[in-house]
């Protein structure tokens, strides 16, 4: 479970960089064209790293939650995956 835990930080940790990195560029670069790429490039990163980190935690708890329970989490964040896409 330990293992889960740090790789799930370290997925949180690359996704913060890549949003201090995309922040850097759009006020460097000035243009609001590349800065709508940028974003919308972000727009897809952010439910990736998302449902990453759940599966990560998910098969970390694995042995220590019933399956119900793991279906109820699944269906949450297909929830906030549907809330935030549309």
């Amino acid at each position: 479970m330990i293992h889960s835990v740090l790789v799930m930080g370290l997925l949180r940790l690359l996704s913060g960089v890549i949003e201090l990195i995309s922040a850097i560029l759009i006020l460097i670069i000035h243009d609001l064209k590349t800065a709508m790429i940028i974003n919308a490039a972000l727009a897809i990163v952010g439910p990736v790293i998302l449902v990453t980190t759940m599966t990560v935690g998910l098969i970390g708890l694995a042995g220590d939650l019933s399956i119900l329970k793991i279906l109820l989490i699944l269906v949450g964040v297909g929830f906030i995956l549907i809330g935030t896409l549309s």
